[in-house]
């Protein structure tokens, strides 16, 4: 299903809301506006391709504690701060965390139109990470619990010969479990499949 490039207004300013949404509706974007978080967390997450530019100063629930949340929602929505006062460390913590990019207010059009286009391919990028990850939790989903077991021990790199003297079993057995791994994890190789458990959060990222 193809969607529209969603940008979301977050701004307690009406007037600054309604003048950046004619520029973007005219630039072909779809716009989505909010004046707090509140009612920006009651909406629907857009499906697709999207933008949040996002004010920090607001009433209530800061730009930079949404922000956050969105973090450890891991949502596809790229985000860019357009504030009125550059705070250098909120900034960095910013940046640190995936904001595409810290702007300040009044902004030229030309530059709000260059970084939205950046935040677009963060986007999209973002969504084909999240579908990949989607499938591999479907795919651990599908493994039964020995085979979760031997995943764990074979991508923390036990051989099979130890693996099998934990599990209480013989070497043959785990080597048949190990490949029935391989299979329903969609990996080619056992590098594969490290980075696999490491993306499901099974083992430690080297």
């Amino acid at each position: 299903m193809n969607h529209s490039k969603k940008v979301i207004l977050l701004d307690d300013e009406p007037e600054l809301l309604k003048a950046l949404s004619r520029l973007l509706r005219a630039e072909g974007f779809d716009v989505e506006t909010h004046e707090n978080a509140t009612s920006f967390l009651a909406a629907p997450r857009p499906e697709g391709p999207a933008c949040l530019l996002l004010d920090e100063s607001m009433p209530g629930m800061t730009g930079s504690q949404l922000h956050q949340r969105l973090v450890h929602e891991e949502t596809h929505i790229a985000i860019v701060f357009l504030t009125a006062r550059v705070d250098i460390p909120m900034t960095v913590r910013a940046m640190k965390a995936g904001a595409v990019d810290f702007l300040t207010k009044p902004v030229k059009d030309k530059e709000l139109l260059r970084i939205l286009k950046i935040a677009m391919q963060r986007s999209c990028e973002l969504l084909e990470k999240n579908r990949e990850l989607a499938d591999l939790r479907s795919r651990h989903e599908q493994l039964t619990a020995r085979e979760k077991e031997v995943l764990g021990h074979v991508a923390s790199g036990i051989p099979n010969k130890q693996i099998a003297a934990l599990l209480g079993l013989v070497e043959q057995t785990i080597k048949v479990h190990r490949g029935r791994v391989m299979t329903k994890m969609g990996a080619d190789s056992f590098a594969q499949l490290v980075l696999h458990a490491e993306r499901l959060g099974l083992i430690a990222s080297r």
